[in-house]
């Protein structure tokens, strides 16, 4: 049985500050550490369960979080920028199942902790299809068009139902609960993780009860911006186009190019954002 492990931070154990998400922030190298936590605790509940090969990739921010030298050794890990499929780089058919960690409720959801889809505010919503989409529904969808079920979702209680609401009886680890975007009751670690390993174990224990997760093409991706200078640069890709003042569109066969195009976005998105000031 391989295995493949899909990490987020903002999910993670006892995190709640945006601080902590990224490189020289207060709390971010013990987030790190925790972030790592969470994913060796699904690793050595997948091994207990049988597999024979797990994959992690880093699918935070700079991509560079998941401490290497904390790492379950019977693990690999995809670390890094540059990566074509993002938060589902690696991702293959040949896995049995994909285990998302660390994940986060989309955008605009009021109790989800450091709640978000794929950018912090430059994004307000993201449709799949019409249908509104988070991180979850988007990558499970990527994993879906592959044939490889959704066994486990970890992070904030909002996540979760989320999860399960798409998903149907995934298995879910709700490691805090959320009371705002920034502020939750908080499981310590040590059982946190220990309810993530427990979780790994009956899930893929019992992976003839998931089926993954399709999508039916095309595959139509909307995103409504926060600003319609940043919604004018993107609908220079090609095959991408403007259907409002801050609402782009792109539609394809390949679902794979729905996860690539994240990547151009984002550094369309981002350096419009860093050079607007106030108005970004």
């Amino acid at each position: 049985m391989r295995v493949y492990l899909s990490v987020d931070m903002e999910g993670v154990t006892g995190l709640t500050d945006p601080e902590e998400m990224h490189a020289g922030g207060r709390g971010y190298e013990r987030g790190c550490e925790l972030m790592t936590g969470d994913a060796n605790a699904v690793v050595a509940g997948a091994f207990e369960a049988g597999a024979r090969a797990v994959l992690l990739n880093d699918a935070h921010g700079s991509t560079k979080n998941l401490r290497v030298d904390l790492l379950d050794p019977r693990a690999t890990l995809i670390r890094g920028p540059g990566k074509p499929h993002r938060m589902a780089q690696g991702l293959t058919a040949d896995f049995d199942a994909a285990c998302f960690v660390g994940y986060h409720a989309r955008a605009g959801v009021p109790h989800g902790v450091l709640n978000h889809t794929w950018m912090g505010k430059e994004i307000h919503n993201v449709y799949l299809n019409d249908e509104i989409c988070g991180e979850t529904r988007l990558v499970a969808g990527f994993a879906g068009a592959l044939g490889v079920p959704v066994a486990l979702v970890t992070g904030d209680d909002a996540v979760c139902e989320e999860a399960a609401e798409l998903l149907g009886e995934v298995e879910t680890v709700a490691v805090k609960k959320g009371v705002d975007r920034f502020s939750a009751e908080l499981l310590p670690p040590s059982v946190a993780q220990e309810r993530i390993r427990e979780a790994a174990g009956r899930a893929l224990n019992r992976l003839s009860d998931f089926s993954p997760y399709v999508v039916q093409p095309p595959y139509r991706l909307g995103v409504e911006w926060n600003s319609t200078a940043i919604a004018a640069g993107c609908a220079l890709v090609p095959g991408t186009r403007l259907v409002g003042p801050r609402h782009t569109e792109f539609e394809t066969g390949d679902y794979h190019e729905i996860m690539a195009l994240f990547g151009l976005f984002a550094m369309i998105a981002g350096q419009v954002a860093c050079g607007s000031g106030i108005y970004g």
